[in-house]
């Protein structure tokens, strides 16, 4: 923190922040009258505001902060490579050390199929490269027809043009004219809402065979490509049933199209696996990776780009005319390497799939007996809550997502951070967190529950 800023009031900070900060995905005016949340500081799973109140990231700050606040290592990486070679850009034929390590090091922990990458600065950018991607392989084999890309109602894929327009969020779609052409949506795997007449298995097949009939819809010569999360993390945790991604490999491979994972949020260990896709079994074109590639420290996102497109891209490319000032920057890689090396020294991502994640997985089902929940879902460490108004019965409350807002703030206010999409409530902690602070999220989430019910007059 700058000396000014150590000297400055919380109030001081909020008015500058209210005066001069333009917020992502946020009322302006409303967060303005009720002031920011000043974070100052965090160590480990915690965070500490302004005026000194801890609180249990349950989040990972945006599913990313795998390794935990406060590791030391991958500052001095940082510090580091700053000193030799704070920047260089990667055009004029040219590449850095830990650009080129860790386009080394990503091709020994992904799937077999990927032995390159393309890096950006996020995951929207990743998916934007895609997006070029897809089209420019087509173009390359002769079928610029095929230039459709489908993806899913409630998907998140980054809030750039072309990201925003391959998630499926309304909300989004409702400014600027979205989706841009030639990218359309199918049902999301979402069995608790939709499948209400179906047993889960039977569900996810009829929700994985959507894509054939768009396919069809479209028309099979018109279509590139098919985009999912793994794990759909910002509609909602949503995770679907077993049947549902082998189904969806199925009809790729019997229509041709390419197959694209989305694992910003699943990648680098968060499902047990090092890839949501080898915790369904499927064998994607495209990884779309970010945030915990360097556990938020730095910016950095890329596309790993599976051999069949790889060949051809290169093979018969010639320039592709696309990339960033930023693409490959030599600190933010250094961080990945720093921060990959702990996953791996740590044995993190078994630790999610034989100690830490089934432990949160039970613990957080015991509160599927609360008056206000419907559902808990989750996979290593991702879990979710359905609030509903009335139990058993799959009803959700009128206005959605107004529950959710009383759930956060009663949240935050109790010293947890639990994010609030519609009235889900959904948690993504840090790997290293101990089975002793996961006994305390779930009893702050329970106390959270319980003012929210006492809130609605539910008991």
């Amino acid at each position: 923190m700058s000396t000014g800023a150590r000297n400055a009031t919380t109030r001081d900070l909020q008015a500058l922040d209210a005066r001069h900060y333009l917020h992502p995905f946020t009322d302006f005016q409303a967060l303005a009258g009720e002031g920011s949340r000043i974070i100052t500081r965090a160590e480990g799973v915690y965070l500490y505001d302004s005026d000194g109140r801890q609180v249990l990231d349950g989040m990972s700050g945006l599913w990313c902060v795998n390794v935990g606040y406060g590791r030391d290592e991958i500052v001095e990486a940082a510090a580091r490579q700053m000193r030799e070679l704070p920047y260089y850009n990667s055009f004029f034929k040219s590449a850095n050390p830990p650009a080129v390590e860790l386009a080394a090091l990503l091709a020994e922990l992904t799937p077999p199929q990927f032995n390159h990458v393309f890096f950006t600065n996020s995951g929207s950018e990743a998916n934007d490269t895609i997006v070029r991607m897809v089209r420019r392989y087509w173009d390359l084999l002769g079928e610029p027809g095929r230039s459709v890309i489908i993806s899913r109602h409630n998907a998140y894929h980054g809030s750039t043009m072309a990201g925003a327009s391959l998630g499926g969020m309304a909300a989004m779609h409702g400014q600027g004219g979205l989706p841009i052409p030639d990218i359309v949506h199918i049902e999301q795997p979402y069995w608790y809402e939709n499948g209400v007449d179906l047993p889960p298995e039977e569900y996810g097949l009829r929700a994985a065979r959507r894509l054939a009939e768009k396919i069809e819809q479209i028309g099979p010569g018109r279509v590139g490509a098919f985009i999912g999360e793994p794990i759909q993390g910002a509609g909602g945790v949503i995770v679907p049933p077993d049947s549902y991604w082998p189904e969806i490999q199925r009809i790729c491979r019997e229509y041709g199209i390419l197959l694209i994972a989305d694992e910003v949020i699943c990648g680098f260990g968060r499902t047990g696996r090092w890839f949501g896709c080898e915790h369904f079994g499927i064998e994607p074109d495209f990884l779309t990776i970010a945030k915990g590639l360097t556990s938020g420290y730095q910016p950095l996102g890329g596309v790993m780009v599976g051999d069949r497109v790889a060949e051809v891209l290169i093979g018969r490319g010639g320039e592709f005319h696309h990339g960033y000032t930023w693409s490959g920057h030599p600190v933010a890689c250094a961080v990945a390497l720093a921060n990959l090396a702990i996953v791996r020294r740590e044995r993190l991502v078994e630790r999610v799939h034989d100690e830490i994640g089934p432990y949160l997985q039970r613990r957080w089902r015991e509160l599927a007996d609360h008056p206000l929940v419907g559902e808990v879902r989750g996979v290593g460490m991702l879990g979710a809550l359905e609030l509903v108004a009335h139990k058993g019965s799959r009803t959700f409350f009128r206005d959605r997502g107004a529950v959710g807002t009383i759930c956060r703030d009663h949240c935050f206010a109790n010293g947890l951070v639990m994010r609030a999409v519609r009235d889900t409530m959904i948690i993504a902690p840090p790997f290293v967190i101990t089975t002793g602070e996961v006994d305390e999220l779930v009893s702050r989430a329970r106390r959270c529950l319980d003012l929210t019910a006492a809130d609605l007059g539910i008991r």
